[in-house]
Formats: C-alpha cells, sequence, structure tokens
C-alpha cells in the first residue's frame, strides 16, 4: 500500500474533521495532473553534452511508440524528417546518411538547472518518475519540504510546487582525503519541459518536394566557426524551412508543397584516410605547427584535385556517394517522386562541374553510334580505336606492339615518350603518335571528324573548331568528355587531371555552385570561351552565386559574351527590398552624376558667353540645345560598339542572353553585401567566402529556382 493510500485509510478523529479533509482532499488531488513528457537527446558540443529536444512532432510520435509498443525490442522510428532513426528500446539515436557518433535518448520530465552555463539538464527516467511520485504525494496532501536523495548522493528538497532545489555535494580534501561536507549551492528544480527554456521546434513537413545534394569545399570545416559540413547544412534546411514558411505560405496552406530535404556529402574524410597524411606528416618541417597542419588539411585539397591520383579518388567518393546517398533516400521514401539537384561549395562546385561535363547523355550515346567519330573511339577506351589511329598514321605495323601491351585509346592518350620508347616504338613512329594526341591530329582528315559542341541542337558541319594553337572553346573541349565517361586526351592537353569520372544514376535538375572558382580553372586549364551553345549533358540548370568580397569566387558569364561588359544579377534580399545602405549609394551616385553633368553643362554655357557676344550666345545656346534635342530623338543604330553605353543598357531591359548553359537565363547571381560589411572588403573577406551556409538569399534563389519547375512562384515577387 502506497503512502497516499495508507494516509487515506487512517481513521479521522471526529466527523467533522473527516469531512473537512475529504473536501480539502478532494481540492488539492484535483490540482495534481501528470507531467507531460518531451523526449531528448544528448549531445557533444565544444567537448560539453546538451540535452537536445526532439521537435513536437518527433516527441509526440516517440511518446505513442513508448505507449503502445513497449515490449517490441527492435521498434525504430524514424525522426527529424527521416536522417535519424531512434532504437526505442536502447535509447539510441543513429544517424542514417552519414557517420555520427550515436546519441543517448532519454523520455524527460524533471529537470535541474546546470552550473556553467545555465542549461537544464534532464534527471534519469527512473529518478524521474521517483521525483514525479513524490510530487504527487505532495501536491496530494499539500505536505512539502520532501527530501530526496539520487543515486550520485545529490540531494533534492521539494518546498513548495513553485520552490524546488537540487545541492550538489561538495567535497573538501584534508590530510585525510576527500568527505562529503555540507550542501552546495542550490540549483533551480523544474517539473515539465513547459517550465523550461527549451526552444522545441514544430516539425518538418512530411512531404518531399525535392532532394538536393551539397559538396563542400576545401578541409574538414565549413565556416567561420570550424563546423563539418553536416552542421552546416543543417543550418542550411533550417533556412530553407523558414523561408518555405515566409514565402511559400499560400502553396503549404494548400498542401502544394512540403520542404526541400538537403543532404550532406563529404569527400574529405575518405581522401584523408588513404594514408596521406602519414606521407605528409613525414615531410612537413616542426616550425609553425598548427599553420603547416592547417595547411595539410585544407590548401592542400587544391593539389591533391590536381593529381591524378587523388583526383580519382576524390571524384569517385563524390559520385558514388551521391549515388548511395539516393538509393538509400528512395529506400525510406518509396512515395518520392520529386527530382534531384546538386549543390557545391568552393573547389566542391568544381568537381560537380568536371563530373557533370563528363555525364553521358542516352541520347548522346545513340548520336556517338550513329556517327562513329574518332572521338568515340577515345570515350570507349577500346583497342579498336588504337588500331584505327595507327592507321591513319600509317604506323599499322606497331599495333601487334599495342595489343600485346593491351593499350587501349584511354591508355595511349596517358601515354607519354617515355613509355613509348620503352615498348620499343622507334623516335620517328612515337613522335607522330604523340604529336597527334596532344594537338587532336591537325590533319583536314581529324578536322572533318572534329566533333560539335554538346548543347548545339543543331549539330551541324559549321560548329565552332577550335583553330591550331589557340585555347578552345568549352563546348568542344567537353564534348570530347563524355565518350563513355571517361576522360579524354584533350583534358590532358588543356591541363585538367586525367581521370576516369563515373556515371551517376539520376539526371540532376539544377546545380548551384556557392563562391565557386570555375572560371578561373577553366582559364587557367586554357578554356579562353565557352560555346554558347554549350550545356551540361544532364543537367538542364547552373546557377554560380558569389558574396562580392568572396576572394575565391569568379564568373561565368564573361567566358560565353567576352565582348559584352555586364555585370551580375543582384540578388533581390529575402525582406523584399534592396539594402538600404545600396539604395543609398546608388542615390548618392546619381546625385553626383546630375550634379556633374549640370555643372558642366552650365560652364560650358559660361564659356559660350565669354567667347561670344551676347546675343550670339543666347543663339548658340539655343541652336545646341535644339541639336541635343534632336539626337535624343535619333533611334539607337544596331551597329554600334559593345563598349558605347547606349548599347549596353540596363541588364532587365533588353534581357542579356547568356547562352544555353542555363537554358538562356543569367547564371551569375551576386549577393549584397551586409551594411557593415561595406566598409572594409578585405576585413570581410574570408565571412564573404563562407557566408552561404546561413544565407536567406542564397536558400530563397534555390527555393525560386526549384519550385518554378513544378510550376509553384513565391507568394509576392522580389524586387
Amino acid at each position: 500500500m502506497s503512502a497516499v493510500e495508507q494516509q487515506q485509510a487512517e481513521p479521522s478523529p471526529s466527523s467533522n474533521s473527516s469531512s473537512s479533509f475529504e473536501v480539502v482532499e478532494a481540492d488539492t488531488a484535483n490540482n495534481y495532473e501528470a507531467v507531460v513528457p518531451h523526449w531528448f537527446y544528448c549531445k557533444v558540443i565544444d567537448s560539453r553534452e546538451r540535452w537536445i529536444p526532439f521537435s513536437q512532432q518527433d516527441s509526440e510520435k516517440l511518446e505513442e511508440a513508448h505507449n503502445s509498443r513497449k515490449d517490441d525490442e527492435q521498434l525504430v522510428v524514424p525522426t527529424e524528417g527521416g536522417r535519424y532513426d531512434v532504437h526505442l528500446k536502447k535509447r539510441l539515436r543513429c544517424a542514417m546518411y552519414w557517420e555520427e557518433e550515436v546519441s543517448e535518448v532519454r523520455r524527460c520530465t524533471w529537470f535541474y538547472k546546470g552550473d556553467k552555463d545555465n542549461k537544464y539538464i534532464p534527471y534519469s527516467e527512473s529518478f524521474s518518475e521517483e521525483l514525479e511520485e513524490t510530487y504527487m504525494i505532495a501536491i496530494t496532501l499539500d505536505e512539502w519540504k520532501k527530501r530526496l536523495e539520487s543515486p550520485t548522493r545529490e540531494i533534492i528538497i521539494l518546498h513548495n510546487p513553485k520552490l524546488m532545489v537540487h545541492y550538489h555535494p561538495v567535497t573538501t580534501s584534508d590530510d585525510w582525503g576527500s568527505t562529503p561536507t555540507e550542501q552546495g549551492r542550490p540549483r533551480t528544480v523544474k517539473r515539465g519541459v513547459e517550465n523550461i527554456s527549451a526552444d522545441i521546434p514544430c516539425g518538418e513537413p512530411l512531404q518531399i518536394d525535392h532532394l538536393v545534394f551539397v559538396v563542400h569545399g576545401i578541409g574538414p570545416a565549413c565556416d567561420i566557426r570550424f563546423r563539418s559540413i553536416v552542421q552546416c547544412v543543417n543550418d542550411f534546411r533550417n533556412v530553407s524551412l523558414s523561408m518555405l514558411q515566409a514565402h511559400f505560405k499560400k502553396a503549404q496552406e494548400q498542401q502544394q508543397i512540403g520542404r526541400v530535404e538537403f543532404l550532406p556529402v563529404n569527400w574529405h574524410s575518405p581522401l584523408h584516410s588513404t594514408g596521406v597524411d602519414v606521407d605528409l606528416e613525414r615531410i612537413t618541417l616542426p616550425s609553425i605547427n598548427r599553420l603547416r597542419h592547417f595547411i595539410n588539411d585544407t590548401i592542400l585539397d587544391v593539389f591533391f584535385y590536381n593529381s591524378s591520383t587523388y583526383c580519382q579518388t576524390i571524384v569517385d567518393t563524390v559520385a558514388s556517394e551521391m549515388n548511395r546517398l539516393y538509393r538509400l533516400f528512395l529506400q525510406r521514401n518509396p512515395d518520392f517522386k520529386g527530382g534531384v539537384s546538386i549543390a557545391g561549395h568552393s573547389l566542391g562546385s568544381l568537381i560537380l562541374f568536371d563530373l557533370l561535363t563528363n555525364q553521358k547523355d542516352s541520347s548522346e550515346d545513340e548520336d556517338d553510334n550513329k556517327e562513329g567519330s574518332q572521338m568515340g573511339a577515345y570515350g570507349q577506351g577500346d583497342i579498336g580505336g588504337v588500331k584505327e589511329i595507327l592507321k591513319k598514321l600509317e604506323l599499322s605495323e606497331y599495333y601487334s606492339v599495342f595489343e600485346k601491351e593491351r593499350m587501349d585509346t584511354q591508355a595511349l592518350a596517358l601515354c607519354t615518350e617515355k613509355d613509348l620508347k620503352d615498348m620499343g616504338i622507334p623516335l620517328g613512329p612515337r613522335t607522330k603518335i604523340l604529336h597527334y594526341v596532344r594537338t587532336k591530329d591537325e590533319t583536314q582528315d581529324a578536322q572533318q571528324q572534329a566533333p560539335v559542341p554538346v548543347g548545339n541542337n543543331n549539330k551541324s558541319e559549321d560548329a565552332p573548331k577550335p583553330e591550331s594553337g589557340s585555347s578552345p572553346q568549352l563546348g568542344a573541349w567537353s564534348s570530347s568528355m563524355n565518350g563513355g565517361g571517361k576522360c579524354q586526351y584533350l583534358d590532358v592537353g588543356l591541363g585538367q587531371v586525367s581521370a576516369n569520372y563515373p556515371q551517376l544514376i539520376y539526371k540532376p535538375d539544377i546545380f548551384f555552385a556557392f563562391g565557386s572558382p570555375i572560371g578561373m580553372f577553366l582559364t587557367v586549364r586554357g578554356v579562353k570561351r565557352i560555346d554558347p551553345n554549350y550545356s551540361l549533358p544532364t543537367c538542364k540548370g547552373f546557377f554560380n552565386i558569389f558574396h562580392p568580397f568572396d576572394p575565391v569566387a569568379y564568373r561565368i558569364e564573361p567566358m560565353i559574351i567576352p565582348d559584352l561588359e555586364f555585370e551580375p544579377m543582384l540578388l533581390p534580399h529575402h525582406k523584399g527590398r534592396k539594402r538600404m545602405h545600396l539604395e543609398l549609394k546608388e542615390g548618392l551616385t546619381r546625385m553626383g552624376m546630375d550634379l556633374k553633368n549640370n555643372l558642366l553643362g552650365s560652364l560650358r554655357i559660361a564659356w559660350q558667353s565669354f567667347t561670344r557676344s551676347p546675343l550670339l550666345a543666347v543663339e548658340a545656346a539655343a541652336t545646341e540645345k535644339e541639336a541635343e534635342t534632336s539626337l535624343e530623338k535619333q533611334p539607337v543604330h544596331s551597329d554600334m560598339k559593345p563598349e558605347e553605353p547606349a548599347a549596353i543598357g540596363k541588364e532587365d531591359t533588353p534581357p542579356i542572353n547568356v547562352g544555353m548553359l542555363n537554358g538562356g537565363h543569367r547564371i551569375d547571381y551576386v549577393l549584397q553585401e551586409k551594411p557593415i560589411e561595406s566598409f572594409n572588403e578585405y576585413l570581410f573577406a574570408l565571412q564573404g567566402h563562407l557566408c552561404y551556409w546561413e544565407s536567406e538569399d542564397t536558400v530563397l534563389l534555390i527555393l525560386k529556382e526549384i519550385y518554378q519547375t513544378q510550376g509553384i512562384t513565391l507568394d509576392q515577387p522580389l524586387q
């Protein structure tokens, strides 16, 4: 029999007191309500354990499963949009798409305030039940100052419903050792999650409309706070949820949309687990130790990507990881019918760009089979292609040597003069072979078989071809790489690292690049211009998004239209207006130009009045005004030079066609800097390269373009 039942079973001193006691007991008993539990998980942040609440939606799901299937040992509940599974019986939370330490899960009802950061910490489930039972007795009988001792010898005293304290035992050291003494400083105890300052999200929409894979740049840290790609993408996802609520509210209310899922792709860890770090450690100087290790972990990733050995590791890791994540996502979301897009930051965008340019479209496979071009033979990497090349060079007698060495066209593209010499090829023949490989066979026969640029729907013989000795266009370069998804000899000629590029098992809808050095790398590789008719083989959209102070970002559009100077598209502010300091800056600029023009006009008229008679000056001024008016009325001819101001015009009227790389739409988009950033560009340069993960404007552009493919627009267009 419990204490409450014992108290109720004891006889009362008198009937009057008994009746009054029953009334008081009934009143106090009615005040007791069972505590509502909330589920938390523990995560180590900055070497400290932090208890983070599940969303209200996930907590209710876990509580329902806990109450309905308590004896199920294998019960697993997906949480946080399906990215984590909670093993209910084991009380463990496991990440499903990436590697992460498992977290302890707890059904929480009672909390006490921590001693360092004032965060509330939940008691264990067993001790919380003991506290709840004591609280129920105290509030039912109105008997307080209950004292409990936890398994760790901590003291909890319930003074009244609003005052409950927790004492940590204080230990003192003397000559005989450590002994517990008086109670330490009291800490607040709270019952129920509604009484603590915990930020509990509502939860994510269950419906997933689109999937986006995000590839990081150099190093293991992705932002100014040295957080991992998983943490940064979590922020990116949270910003997208808030932008959906703010700018797609009508579509959400009508249940037309759910949300966009963002999944991180990590390639840094597999690269540095190959043993290269041990090799670097042996040759790293001991001086300025931290700086050298920072360089080994971050900046050297660029050199790794320019190495044929590690470039292959990187592209294999990125492609296989995105394919694995896609299969796992479909397995966990069998009803998913949406599209897939990819996004890359810094070097990650270059990796994705190279990967996309080497994808093979099914329609191109048919065209290549019909044409039977020489580049198709290179792409397939077969021995028959080598035979055809030797036949063209009148070196068929050496075919047996290549056949014995199992030399296919891909291996031939990687051969050096030493390799050919070791095979026994004489100087003359090997010079012919190397010259053919490196210069794309400048004979008339090879020019007739040169491929047209990818993305040119009108595949004609008049397609532009790179001239001898000049840097070719990206269209011709990339079309040579699309054969079978393998690296071709043109890649080596342009400075791109030789690699066998894997194929993705899906076709991305849009490619988003954040702070991307793609333009710079293409220029260094020898590409001076991108063919306006060129498009990525399997991806229709391409957006190059950058901060104006990002030192790593480069533009793409000037490589498509080199003869026309125009500004990148300014991303609108997510609140629907241009930042105030930019409007003020533009207003002052226009005011200065007006003042300058008026001042020059006044000086010109004054000078004319000094050099001529007053009557002639008036007539001259009138004549000049009439001449200016007549010039303004004259139409602007289309044959004006592009660099003249009249031909440039505004960016939006008329629209600028920058080729087919983004389906005829603009590619370069620049963020608006914050007011504090405009004071010193150099001070915020690093921040400018790492700002994209929490940028509402960047996220809003991504959501706008993704949902536009589904016919869903913003509630109100931004200006």
